[in-house]
């Protein structure tokens, strides 16, 4: 019975990720609000009825959606998940991340860009994910200047918790320009720019 159960969860795992990609695809070609549950069923090989079963709604469905970009982006940062990085790694993994994102992840750099300007206000369906997630970032930069200010590889001077607000603004805004009008500006290069110029005003 246990090798039965076992293989029902996979074929379930299995299933849930397909109705994410195909949300994934759907979504980047009609947007979240031209994008029917059914259409997206049907693109997974799936019933309507399944996919509210294992994600309780359309919103629960975006929400799954974002979470595994967010897992895809982790996956690529290559150092173990409870490893603190260093300044050099963490201004390395964006860089990287931009040129992969620039590659291959715009679909979802512009579903995530959409859904945050449509949920800013407190009471939409994302909002509270969204603000959670821009917390968590700004907490781990903090944490992160504020590891790098301790060891001495940072000036101590400056405010880990502005810092961290700078960085996160930079990133949404370089996305969004880059999405905005991708001929003209280079994501990658504007990463490596910023972190080159961030890494050297933080060793004056």
């Amino acid at each position: 019975m246990a090798g039965v159960k076992g293989q029902v969860q996979k074929r379930g795992v299995a299933r849930r990720r397909a109705m994410v990609d195909a949300a994934i695809k759907l979504f980047a070609q009609q947007g979240v609000r031209g994008t029917g549950v059914a259409a997206i069923a049907e693109r997974a090989g799936a019933t309507p009825s399944a996919l509210i079963h294992h994600f309780g709604s359309k919103d629960g469905l975006v929400q799954a959606v974002l979470e595994e970009a967010d897992r895809r982006a982790l996956e690529r940062l290559s150092v173990p998940p409870d490893a603190e990085p260093t300044l050099d790694q963490a201004f390395d993994w964006f860089v990287r991340d931009a040129e992969h994102t620039a590659a291959a992840e715009r679909e979802l750099a512009a579903l995530h860009t959409t859904l945050t300007a449509e949920n800013l206000e407190p009471g939409s369906a994302l909002h509270t994910w969204f603000r959670d997630r821009g917390r968590a970032l700004r907490a781990h930069l903090t944490a992160l200047f504020t590891r790098a200010a301790a060891d001495g590889t940072a000036r101590a001077d400056l405010d880990p918790a502005v810092l961290a607000t700078e960085v996160a603004a930079f990133i949404e805004g370089a996305h969004l320009l880059w999405l905005l009008d991708p001929d003209e500006v280079d994501l990658t290069a504007v990463h490596r720019g910023y972190f080159a110029g961030l890494a050297a005003r933080l060793r004056i």
